[in-house]
């Protein structure tokens, strides 16, 4: 668990701990999918990542903050514009983000861009299976953000300005203003600009991100957010590592064509919750949220095709297409959910069921412009090259691609999900649960008129089991099944089946020093079936056919040692690789069993150490962490390995006065070389060199 020993009971009241009507109402409302539990009776590992952390250590991207935990690994980004990563080994559809949650509403499909941790209260890291309450998903896990709601009744506020490395300038604020006693808008807002490590390459983020809470009397209260966001910036698709050498080029030398201009991403996202309170043991939470996405630009691309690429011929000329990209998503979902617990007998219930709907739709309009065939000839020059030891911008023309892909998918799921937790005795409860699904999968492909539909039902059952040996050490045990929807369709225009997964996990949560330092030690194993892979009777399709399995143990530990350190760590060993014979759908490589699946390391392990001390009459608080990543496959079917790095960062903060905050950090503190992720070895992202950032914070 993933969090300071101050927030730990925050965490522990806000996920389930039984508090009074009056309490709740001021301060916020349940998560959903979640129950009335305490974190240690919960039979799953969760980790959680809170504002201060994130505040402190200066992240302001949700990809950042996610390496403060071992077990999520970073995968491709489609040129740095989605947020993508794997939970326990399993990363799901490469062609769409990763999905997450926004206060338990799916809200992270869609093309807005790499999302800033602006407006976020705390970030969960559930996981373990969870479809049998969440529907469709990855087996290793979600990712849950807690937004800033507006807080009743207190009015308070912050802003911050931030000057950093490569010319970048910050300005966000947060003012929580309470309008009556049962009136509170929350307006929190944020701007950001500046070149980074990358030649050419400039960005700009802004946001605006205000909450509404009205009580409307000691039982009810609604909440109302909204999100507005925009991301600039080219589409970058990092550099080129040929025959496995990492210095075959700059890690700042951006290969694409300036002459693309930005890709712009756009988010419009509107969330309402209404929380009422029956008693003190049941309650309703209800609500809807709706969010639409549009990502559009243009951006030159390394051909990945080898009979395509020049710079296989004479070693500096890279072949690259040209590409353009309407990506027009909307994402609605509605949902009720009822809490509460009973008695039968000597026995404790604790029962959870509701039912929600989810509709996904995405329009996408994909041009592109590909380079010929090469000759074996070095002096022949044609096609869409750059020199990647000497590259001229502008060279050529920019040519006009072409319409590829014009479709329209749609994701529809209506389901209901039951589940009771009985407390058999004092030390032994047990969790039974299950969810209904009925799943509408429709393609409509504008380009070659053939438009496909399916209907499938699932059901997904979870069991589970925590036994309390004593007050700082408890037992757990799970199971579950799952399923994630495959976009697309095979070559008779048939839409694929769904992945399915099952899962099991058993671990021990402990506490030590008091209560002051908490864990969680865990072992898991999950298998999934219906992966694409390359269809050898049709080239240029897919079928779903491939299995994958991931096992392995993680560490997590948060809190207070002794000497009034705070320490965060986390360690994952993850052991993910292909379970059957077949061929990758991106470029027909050979996969056999035992192959290691893409971006995911074997080990990883984040800890970070900090201290309060006082500093010439000043409060202040130094503190540091190290970051190290194992080797991971580089591209699916081949040798192509990313190295291990380890990065270290520093962070500080003094009070100039009582309201004024100095803040400073560095990361990547000694110059490492590393790469990020990687989809072949002629798309490898480089991480950022050392990097500095110096600010000054106002509380209100």
């Amino acid at each position: 668990m993933l969090f300071s020993a101050s927030a730990a009971a925050q965490a522990e009241q806000e996920t389930g701990l039984e508090q009074d009507r009056e309490e709740i109402t001021v301060n916020g409302v349940r998560q959903s999918y979640r129950g009335n539990f305490a974190l240690r009776e919960i039979p799953q590992a969760i980790a959680v990542i809170e504002d201060k952390v994130l505040q402190e250590q200066n992240i302001t991207r949700l990809t950042d903050a996610l390496d403060l935990n071992a077990s999520v690994a970073r995968q491709n980004t489609l040129g740095g514009l989605w947020d993508s990563f794997a939970i326990r080994g399993f990363a799901g559809d490469e062609n769409l983000p990763s999905g997450y949650l926004v206060n338990g509403f799916n809200g992270g499909r869609g093309f807005s861009g790499q999302r800033d941790v602006a407006g976020i209260e705390r970030i969960e890291v559930l996981k373990g299976p969870a479809a049998a309450l969440l529907g469709r998903g990855e087996p290793g896990g979600t990712i849950n953000l807690v937004t800033k709601q507006a807080q009743l009744g207190r009015s308070f506020g912050s802003a911050s300005l931030q000057y950093g490395s490569f010319d970048r300038v910050r300005a966000e604020g947060d003012a929580n203003i309470a309008l009556t006693p049962g009136i509170t808008a929350r307006l929190i807002g944020y701007a950001e600009e500046g070149d980074t490590f990358r030649d050419t390459v400039h960005q700009k983020r802004w946001g605006l991100l205000p909450s509404f809470g009205v009580a409307l009397d000691a039982a009810t209260r609604v909440t109302y957010d909204f999100e507005w966001t925009r991301v600039e910036t080219p589409f970058d698709r990092g550099i080129v590592v040929l025959s496995g050498n990492f210095d075959t080029v700059p890690r700042a030398r951006f290969l694409g064509e300036p002459g693309d201009g930005d890709t712009v991403a756009r988010a419009t996202g509107h969330q309402l919750r209404v929380q009422h309170d029956f008693s003190d043991r049941w309650s309703l939470l209800v609500g809807a949220s709706h969010r639409d996405t549009l990502l559009t630009g243009f951006s030159s691309d390394a051909e990945t095709a080898a009979s395509r690429q020049k710079l296989f011929v004479d070693g500096h000329s890279l072949s690259r297409q040209r590409r353009s990209r309407y990506y027009d998503a909307a994402q609605t979902a509605v949902r009720a959910e009822v809490s509460g617990s009973f008695e039968t007998g000597s026995l404790r219930h604790r029962l959870l069921f509701g039912a929600d709907h989810d509709r996904f739709v995405y329009d996408q309009v994909f041009t592109r412009v590909r380079p010929p065939a090469v000759s074996s000839n070095p002096s022949d020059r044609t096609g869409y090259v750059i020199d990647i030891r000497n590259p001229v911008y502008g060279r050529f023309p920019l040519p006009t691609p072409v319409v590829i892909t014009d479709r329209r998918d749609v994701q529809e799921a209506s389901g209901a999900y039951l589940q009771d937790q009985i407390s058999l005795a004092d030390r032994l409860q047990i969790r039974f649960g299950g969810r209904y699904d009925h799943l509408l999968l429709r393609t409509d492909n504008r380009q070659s008129s053939i438009n496909s539909r399916r209907t499938r039902d699932r059901f997904s059952p979870q069991a589970g089991i925590v036994y309390r040996l004593s007050d700082p050490l408890s037992l757990y045990a799970s199971y579950g099944e799952g399923y994630r929807a495959n976009v697309g369709t095979d070559a008779a225009g048939v839409i694929f089946d769904p992945e399915t997964t099952t899962s099991i996990e058993a671990g021990i949560k402990f506490g030590a020093f008091g209560g002051r330092l908490n864990g969680t030690v865990s072992m898991f194993e999950m298998n999934k079936r219906n992966v694409l892979a390359t269809d050898t009777a049709n080239p240029g399709f897919s079928v779903a056919i491939g299995k994958a399995r991931s096992r392995g143990v993680e560490v997590d530990l948060a809190g207070k040692l002794p000497g009034d350190l705070d320490l965060l760590f986390s360690y994952a060993y993850v052991d993910a690789e292909a379970r059957s014979n077949v061929l990758d759908p991106n470029f027909s490589f050979q996969v056999q069993p035992g192959d290691r699946l893409i971006n995911i390391p074997d080990h990883t392990a984040n800890v970070q150490l900090a201290r309060d001390f006082t500093l010439a009459g000043m409060k202040a608080r130094l503190g540091g962490g190290v970051q190290v990543v194992g080797k991971r496959s580089g591209e699916t079917g081949t040798p192509f390995t990313l190295p291990s790095h380890m990065l270290a960062r520093l962070f500080g903060e003094v009070g100039i006065t009582e309201r004024l905050q100095l803040f400073g950090t560095v990361s990547n503190l000694f110059d490492a070389h590393w790469y990020a992720n990687s989809y072949t070895q002629l798309w490898v992202q480089p991480g950022a060199p050392r990097t500095a950032t110096i600010g000054l914070r106002a509380t209100l």
